[in-house]
């Protein structure tokens, strides 16, 4: 001590340093248990899917793989708002008018609810019924009935019902007669999903295709996810009443269309987004081969324009310049099968394009024209393009009315 008693404090030297003793800023505490709370839960969350990959079984067992690198929107798929155009007729008066056909100036079509409707003189009436109630909800489809590509031939429609069979139908009485059964086995596999036709112009012979003997109508998406292959092109002969395969191993068979010729037969291979050319006349008889391959989205329905080509309906938009659901998930089944433990089919629709889109094809299959509604506002998912006078009718498997666009629209 000194003097005055008072001890000295040892002096500091410059390279000491004083520890901080401040507490830690709140933030930063904060921070801390933000981490370690969000931590946690990606433990839970972890914990809950591994559980849900072992303990869940999964609707669907995906195969891997992968689409060329979808086309950009230019030139001829350059985007534009002529469906935006589009009018709806009979909004909440129908419901899923998937296929449309003519006998004359009367337009027929069949609904979500089994019937076929007879539009005459802008008047809505039921000619015909192929199953039995309850109808239009989904689980009641495979009693009521769910009636897709349509026909006119020798003044009759001729039906195809994705449950019950194909049949022919007399529009003036709505008498129906079953020809082809769904119950049949041609080559020993059974039908599982009946989708459109197309008939010879002599009325002789009857071409439809079979989506999946595996998947029906109702599970669709299941069938495109999963990647499934047993679709097929069949041919029924009216007079023999025999029915025979023309091509098989198709990934989800869909719309089906004549060439004019009567030479061959397109048929859309929606989960490839392809069209697939088959011969049935001439020296190629028996072979096919891919008319039209990586369109920008999933073709549906496939008819004739009157400029030599054919209209195709896109069911779902896949695009370079956005997100593609499609293509981003076709090479991983793993994804697939997680996310179907998780989720319905129909909550999975919300992620897909509502983008509107339909495509003309030349008679070679290159794109001549695309009309488009980005929103999807006016037209969303089109099921068929169908031209009939000035008009382009515009089908759709879900949509509450009936489209239709000017052709000079288009």
């Amino acid at each position: 001590m000194d003097d005055l008693g008072v001890r000295r404090r040892k002096p500091i030297h410059d390279t000491e340093t004083i520890p901080d003793q401040r507490p830690e800023p709140r933030n930063f505490c904060r921070l801390k248990a933000v981490a370690g709370n969000c931590f946690k839960l990606f433990l839970v969350i972890a914990a809950l899917l591994a559980a849900v990959w072992i303990f869940v079984d999964s609707p669907v067992e995906p195969l891997s793989f992968r689409y060329p690198d979808c086309p950009s929107l230019v030139g001829p798929l350059r985007l534009n708002d002529k469906l935006q155009h589009a009018e709806h007729l009979y909004e909440g008066e129908l419901v899923g008018a998937e296929s449309i056909t003519t006998i004359g100036d009367i337009l027929y079509t069949g609904t979500a609810d089994g019937k076929i409707i007879k539009i005459e003189n802008d008047k809505l009436s039921t000619i015909a019924t192929l199953g039995t109630p309850p109808c239009g909800l989904p689980e009641h489809e495979p009693n009521c009935g769910r009636p897709l590509g349509l026909c006119a031939s020798q003044g009759k429609l001729i039906v195809v019902d994705a449950y019950l069979g194909v049949f022919e139908v007399d529009p003036n009485t709505g008498e129906k007669v079953l020809l082809v059964p769904a119950t049949l086995l041609v080559e020993g596999q059974k039908f599982g999903f009946l989708n459109d036709l197309t008939i010879i112009s002599n009325g002789s012979k009857i071409y439809f295709t079979d989506s999946s003997s595996r998947w029906q109508r109702q599970h669709n998406r299941f069938l495109v996810m999963e990647g499934t292959c047993d679709g097929r092109l069949l041919e029924y002969d009216v007079n023999t009443k025999i029915v025979h395969v023309l091509l098989s191993g198709l990934c989800f068979a869909n719309g089906v269309e004549l060439s004019p010729a009567e030479d061959h037969i397109l048929v859309c291979e929606t989960t490839m987004a392809r069209i697939i050319r088959y011969y049935i006349n001439g020296k190629n008889k028996g072979r096919h081969e891919v008319f039209a391959e990586n369109l920008p989205g999933l073709p549906d329905n496939i008819s004739p324009s009157s400029f030599g080509g054919y209209w195709v309906g896109v069911a779902t938009v896949r695009s370079r310049e956005g997100f593609s659901i499609v293509d981003f998930l076709a090479p991983r089944p793993w994804l697939k099968k997680l996310m179907f433990k998780l989720f319905s089919q129909e909550f999975l629709l919300r992620f897909t394009s509502r983008h509107g889109l339909i495509l003309e094809l030349g008679p070679e299959g290159h794109i001549r024209r695309s009309l488009h509604d980005i929103s999807g506002t006016a037209v969303s998912s089109v099921s068929e393009v169908y031209e009939h006078g000035d008009w382009l009718y515009l089908g759709s498997y879900f949509a509450p009315f009936l489209a239709r666009l000017r052709l000079d629209d288009a």
